[in-house]
Parts: C-alpha cells; sequence; structure tokens
C-alpha cells in the first residue's frame, strides 16, 4: 500500500492560502476602482490570476492545520499584523510581477 493511500492528507489545510486569496481579491478589486472599472488595465485572466495567487503562496509562510490544536496555531498566526503585511506584500509584488509580464503573448 502506498504512503498516500495509508493517511488521509485531505485534512491538512493550508490557511495562508484563504489568506491569500482574500487579499488578492482585495487588492483587484481595489485596481478596479483606481482605473475607474476599467478592467483592461492589465489581463485578469485564469492564468494571469492563479499566476499571481502562485507567486504570493510560493512567498508567505504556509499555515499548515490538521487538529483543533493546529486551529488555534493558525488563528493566531493569521490573526498576527507582521504575518498580515507580508502577504499583503506578497499578494502586491504577484500582481505588480505578472502586471509586467502576462503568462501569455
Amino acid at each position: 500500500m502506498a504512503f498516500t493511500d495509508e493517511y488521509d492528507f485531505s485534512m491538512l489545510k493550508n490557511e495562508a492560502e484563504q489568506l491569500v486569496l482574500k487579499e488578492l481579491e482585495r487588492q483587484l478589486a481595489l485596481q478596479d476602482d483606481e482605473d475607474g472599472g476599467d478592467e483592461d488595465e492589465f489581463c485578469r485572466c485564469n492564468d494571469c490570476v492563479l499566476d499571481m495567487a502562485a507567486m504570493a503562496f510560493n512567498t508567505v509562510k504556509p499555515i499548515y492545520r490538521f487538529s483543533l490544536l493546529g486551529s488555534l496555531y493558525a488563528a493566531q498566526a493569521m490573526n498576527d499584523e507582521e504575518y498580515a503585511e507580508t502577504v499583503q506584500q506578497a499578494v502586491t509584488s504577484a500582481i505588480a510581477r505578472v502586471k509586467a509580464n502576462p503568462s501569455h503573448d
């Protein structure tokens, strides 16, 4: 039996993913407001947005949890102002990089 068949890894959750996605959504909405709703300012196709998310995910420290104790740790880390700033900066940087270099021609 394979290792991954023996254990249920689907129970592991990375709470940082939700923080990054919420921040990405927030910043893209702010860009819309600043651009007057002109979404053509830069590409928002599936590939470009997923590239933004992936770049930000790779920058921030993951916050995995499984148990109740893990949930408490994750909640504490997610409320940390320094961590929130790191997430914000990672998303800002990812948007800028993809904006300058879209995933396609």
